[in-house]
């Protein structure tokens, strides 16, 4: 399928990016021969201006209504992972292409869902409390724990994220299940792929699993995708794991489900809302580990960045789709927290 901007001539950029300048040098390259302005992020009164005169522009943040007004501007990349805040119906109404970073913090992310799976496996909670009180002593029924290995793992959305925590989880002999939108795409280290698009039902995967990790976007189709009914279809002693954004799961109900034990365990990056309040019932939940929306740095994540938006390049001047574009399925019609930068 083709882009909005169909082989398009790039004319002026502008970017406002905390980046290197041998980074910012590499986007004036991959844009030559197109005049590039870059800017501080402080900079916004200049910045103002140079959306009026560019029809690209590059930045950290979301699309505002001074993106829809601009008279040129064709395609904005936003340097991070959740662009829900940018997925605005006037945005698709105007035209514009938006495209942003998801993936260059994949591997990061992965890793952090692998904490929370082998942190709640191995009762590190429990094991650090034994260390801290000076006790050599096993826990009642450590013995009967099972390992990952020859465990089902879940995962719901199957993008970059998705597809890393997939590498890992057969790395830790695990069956890999996995739940996307699109149909037509192979599962790679999936094991078996269900999609939206070919009539499959996520209850399907969730039936079957032991460990449920969530790397979706949130969005009007994907909103409490883990609802009550549905943490219930959880194989005995399930554990959920978030590293999408809170909204993706029903969070009363999972702190419902922890009190009972229809959820064993539960990790989570990401809650609705964020900041979690001080006097959220989730904090007391049984068995629930909880990170403010942050991940460790992977030591290339700019270069990855920056190799996403040349190959954007590429496609744009080429009239191809671009990666990690929005389309209207990427709305989300309810509130939506302030993401953290990925």
């Amino acid at each position: 399928m083709l882009s909005n901007g169909q082989g398009r001539e790039i004319v002026r950029v502008v970017v406002s990016l905390l980046w290197e300048p041998d980074e910012i040098e590499q986007l004036r390259r991959a844009f030559a021969p197109a005049d590039v302005v870059a800017l501080h992020p402080r900079e916004q009164d200049q910045f103002e201006r140079e959306l009026e005169r560019a029809d690209v522009a590059v930045m950290w943040g979301d699309i505002d209504d001074r993106f829809l007004t601009a008279p040129n501007l064709r395609w904005v990349h936003c340097d991070h992972a959740g662009l829900t805040r940018s997925a605005r119906p006037e945005v698709f109404e105007r035209g514009l292409i938006v495209t942003g970073s998801a993936g260059r913090s994949a591997p990061a992310l992965a890793q952090h869902a692998f904490y929370f799976a082998l942190a709640l496996t191995f009762d590190a909670r429990r094991l650090l409390e034994k260390q801290d009180a000076h006790e050599w002593g096993g826990i009642p029924g450590y013995a009967d724990r099972m390992a990952l290995w020859g465990k089902t793992l879940g995962i719901v959305g199957y993008g970059h994220t998705g597809r890393e925590m997939a590498k890992l989880g057969k790395a830790f002999g695990m069956r890999v299940l996995a739940y996307r939108r699109r149909a037509g795409e192979t599962g790679d280290e999936a094991d078996r792929l269900y999609a939206a698009d070919a009539g499959d039902s996520v209850d399907t995967m969730l039936e079957q699993t032991d460990v449920v990790m969530l790397a979706a976007h949130l969005s009007d189709e994907t909103y409490h995708i883990l609802s009550r009914e549905r943490l219930a279809r959880l194989r005995p002693g399930a554990y959920v794991i978030n590293l999408g954004r809170g909204g993706l799961i029903d969070q009363d109900a999972l702190v419902d489900a922890l009190h009972s034990g229809v959820v064993a365990g539960a990790g989570l990056d990401v809650t609705d809302p964020e900041p979690l309040p001080a006097d959220a019932p989730l904090w007391d939940a049984p068995n629930v580990l909880i990170t403010p929306h942050q991940t460790p740095r992977l030591p290339d994540r700019t270069q990855r960045s920056i190799d996403t938006i040349v190959e954007n390049i590429r496609r744009y001047r080429a009239g191809e789709q671009l990666l990690n574009q929005l389309s209207p399925r990427d709305i989300f019609s309810g509130s939506i927290p302030h993401p953290r930068e990925r």
